[in-house]
């Protein structure tokens, strides 16, 4: 396996399909312009009308990497190997073009073929009831039934458990990719039971070939087919530069290193990877690991256009500024410092985004401005609480 920077992993990607018929489309802001989410959560979500058939864009194959903002699982971040607020997920996509099959062969060939991933590692999920994916992958790819498994709902449809819980709109059945990072582990475990982490998923193939809808009968929504052969597949950036270079958490990848070297700089403090999680260290790196993550984010976030304020998407970005300022707090560090972070920020990420060099002022000004007021009103809140 040769060995990538994350921009190479990403011009691969979008090279790689491009050569496949693929356009490629840029990425749609973090913004969203979707009413049911403040920010663009996946690479679909600048599609769906595509998906549906009532889109007017002049082509019926796409590749993209498209920037996204997700805090559903925002607790875990900085303690987990890979979660993020913000993340790049590469995507293509058919509309009523290619479907299963050339979906399927084209996520194998370049995964196997231009990223050289060792074929042993790599494990297989179809959702129970896609007899044809499963057939795909065990006859025409000749991948091994052995490292295949069919999961549900939960797992295997996306959105994930969309026909009971929702939301409306384009679905379907999904198969999913993981590498497996303990190979020489005792037989038993597989991507469905995982309680230790041994499995990272790192592509997720979607066959959007329904619309999710009213009414629900027997606590299931309608699926009716779409009578379109769709494809949306997302594979986190983060996620496959961490395999690709032989890293087991996405920090420890070079798009992080800079960025916690900025950290660790103005906390005045060594960055330890390997440290005991449990230990004084362990837990200063869960710190230095969520600062990192959520300037980043604010960074891309503020030169999309958001604000911090006090409803919608300000609100997170609030809420994101003044997590991090808690967590330079919690290291010692009690002047306005986040905008040091930023020039990293935009070292690891302006080939891909030059938009945020031409900004940088501007992300660091607002940042400062958030930072003083939120301490300010700390200072206050611990001047009262003595009193």
């Amino acid at each position: 396996m040769q060995a990538r920077t994350t921009a190479e992993v990403r011009d691969a990607f979008v090279d790689f399909f491009v050569a496949k018929g693929c356009v490629h489309h840029p990425s749609a802001s973090l913004l969203s312009t979707d009413p049911t989410t403040l920010f663009t959560v996946a690479g679909m979500s600048q599609f769906k009308d595509m998906f549906l058939g009532r889109g007017t864009l002049p082509f019926t194959r796409a590749v993209t990497c498209q920037k996204c903002m997700r805090t559903n699982d925002i607790l875990n971040v900085g303690r987990t190997p890979r979660h993020h607020t913000f993340f790049e997920m590469l995507g293509n996509f058919s509309f009523n073009d290619y479907f299963k099959r050339e979906a399927i062969t084209w996520a194998w060939e370049f995964l196997t073929t231009v990223l050289g991933l060792d074929r042993e590692r790599l494990w297989v999920s179809v959702h129970h009831d896609d007899d044809a994916a499963w057939d795909i992958w065990a006859k025409e790819v000749g991948f091994p039934e052995r490292r295949m498994v069919r999961l549900g709902d939960g797992d295997n449809f996306w959105p994930a458990d969309a026909p009971t819980e929702g939301p409306l709109g384009p679905g379907g059945c999904c198969s999913e990719i993981f590498w497996d990072f303990e190979p020489e582990s005792p037989a038993g475990g597989d991507p469905g039971n995982d309680p230790g982490n041994r499995f990272v998923e790192i592509w997720n193939l979607v066959f959007p070939q329904f619309n999710v809808c009213e009414p629900k009968v027997e606590g299931r929504y309608t699926l009716n087919d779409l009578g379109r052969t769709n494809i949306d597949t997302g594979a986190g950036l983060e996620r496959l530069a961490c395999v690709v270079q032989g890293q087991r958490n996405n920090f420890d990848t070079d798009l992080f290193r800079g960025i916690l070297a900025a950290v660790s700089q103005i906390v005045d403090r060594p960055y330890l990877p390997q440290a005991d999680p449990a230990s004084p260290e362990g837990e200063g790196n869960v710190h230095m690991r969520r600062i990192a993550d959520h300037v980043r984010g604010i960074t891309m976030a503020i030169v999309d256009g958001a604000r911090p304020g006090n409803t919608g998407a300000g609100y997170i970005i609030r809420r994101l500024i003044r997590r991090a300022v808690l967590d330079v707090d919690h290291l010692g560090v009690e002047d306005p410092c986040l905008a040091a972070v930023v020039p990293a920020v935009i070292a690891a990420m302006g080939s891909a985004y030059p938009e945020i060099t031409a900004r940088q002022d501007l992300v660091a000004e607002t940042l400062t401005c958030e930072e003083r007021q939120f301490r300010s009103t700390l200072r206050r809140g611990l001047d009262l609480l003595q009193r």
